[in-house]
């Protein structure tokens, strides 16, 4: 009769600990740069959409999409264009895992 507890024990504790995994903020994401204005819409979709401006220019874009991490877009060196790592294509961050 104490086996079926252990059991379920056994079983319940990996759910347990993964769904305490995805309950994580973003606590990997990206510093908003300092003195950032937050704008934020929804897309047609569903994806929730922050900008954030320095003095008008474009300096971060969050993306949370309605399924899936949030990603971002980030101007690094402040011309008001998104960073290209490499041809056209902009990187892009997301956050895979966290505890």
């Amino acid at each position: 009769m104490r086996l079926l507890p252990i059991a379920a024990l056994l079983v319940a504790a990996p759910l347990l600990l993964s769904a305490c995994a995805s309950l994580g903020g973003d606590a990997d994401a990206p510093p908003i740069p300092a003195n950032a204005v937050e704008s934020v819409h929804t897309a047609a979709n569903g994806d929730v959409i922050s900008e954030y401006r320095v003095q008008g220019q474009l300096r971060m874009v969050r993306v949370k999409p309605v399924r899936g991490p949030a990603y971002y877009m980030i101007d690094s060196n402040g011309d008001g264009r998104m960073d290209r790592s490499k041809g056209d294509v902009s990187p892009v961050y997301f956050k895979l895992y966290s505890w």
